[in-house]
C-alpha cells in the first residue's frame, strides 16, 4: 500500500512539481533515511541530519529519473549512501587547516576525535544500554560491513536491495554481512553478551 502511495506522490511531483506531494514523501521516509545515516556516522545526529537534508535535495532534483526498478525507499537509501560516501571523501581530502577554521592541526584533530567519541559514547536512547552497546559495536565495523549490516538488520532490506543501494554484487554483500555479523558477535561477546 505504501508503495502505491509513493508512486502517486512521485507522479504529482514529477508531473506538477508539487512541493506538497514531495513534503509527504519526505515525511514518510525521513525517519528511515535519518536512522540509516545516523548509524553510518556512528551516531553523529547533527551530521546525519545534514546528510539527510542533502539526500532529500538530491532526491527532489533527480526524482524524474526514478524508474521504479526498485522501491522508492531503496532508491532514497541509495542516494543517502552516495551522499554519505561523498561526505566521507570530502572529510578525508580536506587539506589540513581547513574545516575547523583557524584551529591548529592538533586542536582540529582533537576536536574531530572528541566529536566522534561523543557520538560513540552517547546512546540514541538513554534508557537502552543494549542499543548503546550495539552502536559501539557497529562503529567497530568497516564502513561497508556497517552499511550492509544496518541495511539488513535495522532497515530490513533484502540482499538484492542492499546490492542496489551500495552498488555491490549480491555475493559481495553476503560476504560483508557474514563478516559484519561475526565481528559484531565477537565484540558483544567480549563485552559481556552471550
Amino acid at each position: 500500500m505504501a508503495r502505491l502511495s509513493d508512486i502517486k506522490l512521485i507522479a504529482q511531483v514529477v508531473t506538477f512539481g508539487s512541493e506538497r506531494a514531495f513534503a509527504q514523501l519526505v515525511e514518510a521516509h525521513q525517519e528511515t533515511v535519518r536512522r540509516f545515516l545516523c548509524r553510518l556516522t556512528a551516531g553523529d545526529g547533527m551530521r546525519a541530519d545534514d546528510l539527510a537534508q542533502e539526500t532529500f535535495i538530491r532526491a527532489w532534483q533527480g526524482l524524474s529519473s526514478f524508474r521504479q526498478l526498485s522501491g522508492f525507499e531503496t532508491w532514497l537509501l541509495r542516494i543517502a549512501y552516495r551522499v554519505f560516501l561523498d561526505d566521507e571523501r570530502k572529510e578525508k581530502n580536506r587539506p589540513k587547516g581547513e574545516g575547523l577554521e583557524s584551529l591548529r592541526d592538533g586542536e582540529a584533530a582533537q576536536m574531530s576525535y572528541n566529536r566522534r567519541q561523543a557520538a560513540l559514547t552517547s546512546p540514541l536512547s538513554p534508557d537502552s544500554s543494549l542499543r548503546h552497546d550495539l552502536d559501539l559495536a557497529l562503529a567497530t565495523l568497516s564502513e561497508t560491513e556497517r552499511t550492509c549490516v544496518v541495511l539488513q538488520f535495522v532497515e530490513g532490506q533484502s540482499v538484492r536491495d542492499i546490492a542496489t543501494i551500495t552498488g555491490l554484487l549480491e555475493n559481495t554483500v553476503k560476504s560483508h554481512l557474514l563478516r559484519g555479523k561475526r565481528h559484531l558477535a565477537d565484540y558483544l561477546r567480549k563485552n559481556g553478551y552471550n
